[in-house]
């Protein structure tokens, strides 16, 4: 049940995607998404050496036979790193999934994509941007809508319109996301014509997800008000997590302060210190507004399973309900 395009193009067993974190997806967690049946994927961006990426990804070799992938990110940096020397591990390496996301298509390695037999997918927040991907041969995009945790962009779609606008834009396969965070979430995704879903913020409430154990619990009990979106000033808007640093960064901008203000707040280093220490004011966290959803920490595997058999279920009810209308 739910094969998919998806699920025939990368080899995986649910047409799931884990999301890509920034410090997060490393590779005792990306290797128990995919051993879950879904694709994990590696945030190449943590590493500034090319040789530690090779390292991170012999690592998660070691720790799964199934399919993973890389994330290339293509976001503005302040030490940006050499993304054609990452491609270049990864060929070495083997690595035949790749994942692109940012601001722009990443027209200048398409070419290196294609002699290296990678699969392409192009995550993104706009049809225009998906049909630019796939104009360049993309071999799947991934849309998330308006809810997602991280990066939002600036068109303000939900992923409720977003997801069925870019299945009919494009010919090649949608993995659609944004605050999917159950298997009603997951089914909802497919009914619009996406062919997988991506998670997130449900895998962080997972005992793999390798932040400090104060977070997860505040996560938990977090509802559906407990995000907001900041940095929109600065043309970076990312959905987070509102703790004392968001607010203060909202603070800021509401009175037209700089980047330079805003940075302690939302660097990297911070966020951390946060996951690291359990400081749940040290720094921001990028998280969906389906955060309020979940209410458990579980193993990854079991997050999976059970919302593969919440969707059967709904499968099976709509099925049945679709009999009596008859």
């Amino acid at each position: 049940m739910f094969k998919t395009r998806i699920t025939e193009l990368l080899g995986i067993k649910y047409p799931l995607i884990g999301g890509t974190m920034m410090d997060l997806t490393l590779a005792p967690f990306v290797a128990a998404i995919s051993n879950a049946g879904a694709l994990g994927i590696i945030a190449s961006a943590i590493f500034k050496d090319p040789e530690k990426l090779r390292a991170e990804i012999r690592k998660t070799r070691e720790l799964t036979d199934h399919p993973f992938a890389v994330n290339i990110n293509l976001f503005p940096q302040l030490m940006p790193p050499d993304n054609r020397a990452f491609l270049e591990v990864l060929a070495a390496e083997g690595v035949k999934i790749i994942e692109t996301s940012g601001q722009q298509a990443p027209v200048e390695l398409v070419a290196l994509f294609k002699e290296y037999g990678m699969t392409w997918i192009h995550k993104c927040v706009g049809v225009r941007y998906a049909r630019k991907v796939a104009s360049l041969g993309a071999d799947a995009v991934t849309v998330v809508g308006y809810e997602n945790g991280g990066a939002t962009g600036i068109l303000n779609v939900t992923t409720m319109v977003l997801v069925p606008s870019v299945v009919d834009a494009v010919n090649i396969p949608v993995i659609g996301g944004g605050g999917v965070a159950d298997g009603r979430g997951f089914y909802a995704v497919l009914a619009l014509g996406a062919e997988a879903a991506i998670v997130g913020s449900r895998f962080v409430l997972s005992d793999e997800c390798p932040v400090h154990p104060n977070l997860k619990q505040a996560l938990c009990e977090a509802n559906e008000l407990s995000t907001d979106l900041i940095m929109f000033s600065v043309g970076f808007t990312h959905r987070v997590w509102m703790n004392e640093p968001a607010r203060k960064t909202l603070e800021i901008e509401k009175r037209g302060g700089s980047l330079e203000e805003i940075l302690p707040y939302v660097s990297g280093e911070a966020a951390r210190k946060m996951y690291q220490t359990g400081d749940l004011n040290a720094g921001t966290m990028s998280i969906s507004q389906g955060v309020g959803i979940p209410k458990k920490i579980m193993p990854v595997k079991d997050i999976v399973a059970e919302m593969i058999d919440q969707a059967q279920a709904i499968h099976k009810r709509m099925g049945s309900v679709g009999m009596m209308g008859d």
